[in-house]
């Protein structure tokens, strides 16, 4: 093993620009994704019902890792953060890697996240710590010439199958996926006529797109136990797969109750906005049927094989949230992951584009629902250099 070609730079760069990619909130306007009502935790205060957007959900942006050994070989990945999380990156935590062999992903991590204990833990700081372990780990498949998923144990199936998340799942059938997330619109502020148009919803949903292609509903953080069992009870002549995300993360107790109370085998699903092993061994103890770390977020690869491996350890599913050719190459080798996450990134959710548009030159897409995860060193992706990309903390 080679371990005299140490880490000798570390860069954190934002994106100029409207079209964000990595943070996928930031789009145009007219995107359905930020231009749709679907209910948040915001949606109590009526200046904030109508959009994601309206409260700031696209202001952070993306932030570019890029890691750089003694050889010159470089390797990448990003998060949402923007400007904070790249003043973590070059403030912070690059005294923890450079320096370090790129091998040395368990140290680096460890040393990141105990030394941002007193300020980190959980949201933004994890953010930034994960995009730094994502781009040692593209490093360190482009210094071994081996995809992430030979080093992490290689395919457990040959093509990795696919749901499409967005407004038309209908559409998402047509293309070839195997089934369709639908961000839910109305939550417990909207009274009963917003329940009565989410199931409305789930209905016509159900009858334009057949018995044998599953749906679920992304409920983003934004309702109340009661008014998820009540939720959870009426979809029961529709068949939903699960209902994800109903509660604020930290709700423990309210999914603890969800899990015991509802009215028939319903899957309930969280873990987006859940961050490292410690989080995730509190969200398994409420018996949640599966968990969605995302990549990005949850503390980066490093961690999330730790997650996966307890979710295992219980039978739970470990199906990532998003996260483009980073998820794929960790669901690819994960016995707990036998479908993943496409977000539909086209505004209209009519076809299928690359999620991380337009960071890419050669993001792996799916086809026919299912996608085919390469042979090329690291994460097998190459930055699209027509991108204008700024340091603004350099070292």
């Amino acid at each position: 093993m080679k371990t005299a070609n140490p880490i000798v730079d570390l860069r954190a760069l934002v994106l100029v620009g409207e079209d964000q990619g990595a943070d996928y909130h930031a789009k145009p306007d007219g995107h359905w994704i930020n231009s749709t009502v679907i209910a948040t935790p915001m949606s109590k205060y009526p200046a904030y019902a109508e959009t994601r957007r309206s409260f700031g959900i696209d202001v952070l942006g993306t932030v570019l890792v890029e890691v750089e050994c003694a050889d010159g070989t470089v390797g990448f990945a990003m998060t949402t953060g923007g400007i904070p999380a790249a003043y973590l990156i070059e403030k912070h935590f690059r005294r923890f890697v450079v320096g370090q062999p790129a091998h040395n992903v368990e140290v680096m991590f460890d040393q990141m996240y105990h030394g941002s204990l007193f300020y980190g833990r959980k949201g933004l700081t994890i953010n930034a710590i994960s995009a730094v372990d994502c781009a040692v780990w593209d490093l360190l498949g482009k210094i071994r010439q081996e995809p992430v998923w030979a080093m992490i144990g290689g395919k457990v199936r040959a093509k990795q199958p696919m749901y499409a998340t967005g407004p038309r799942p209908d559409l998402a059938k047509q293309m070839g996926f195997i089934g369709g997330k639908i961000p839910l619109p109305y939550g417990p502020s909207h009274g009963e006529e917003g329940l009565r148009k989410n199931i409305e919803l789930a209905a016509r949903m159900r009858s334009l797109c057949g018995p044998d292609f599953f749906l679920a509903f992304d409920c983003w953080m934004a309702l109340t136990p009661a008014y998820a069992l009540r939720l959870i009870d009426a979809l029961k002549p529709y068949d939903f797969r699960w209902i994800e995300e109903c509660l604020p993360p930290d709700d423990y107790a309210g999914y603890r109750q969800l899990v015991e109370q509802r009215s028939h085998p319903i899957m309930i699903a969280s873990g987006e906005h859940e961050y490292t092993r410690w989080g995730f061994e509190n969200l398994l103890g409420t018996g949640v049927d599966m968990v969605q770390p995302d990549i990005h977020w949850c503390g980066g690869l490093t961690e999330l094989l730790k997650i996966k491996a307890m979710a295992s350890a219980k039978n739970r599913l470990c199906v990532l949230h998003a996260s483009s050719v980073y998820s794929y190459h960790f669901a690819i080798a994960s016995d707990a992951t036998p479908f993943s996450e496409f977000l539909m990134m086209d505004p209209k959710a009519e076809r299928v584009v690359p999620m991380f548009a337009p960071l890419f030159t050669n993001e792996t897409v799916p086809v026919n629902g299912e996608v085919n995860v390469g042979e090329a060193a690291g994460f097998g992706v190459e930055l699209n250099p027509g991108l204008s990309w700024t340091r603004p903390f350099p070292t």
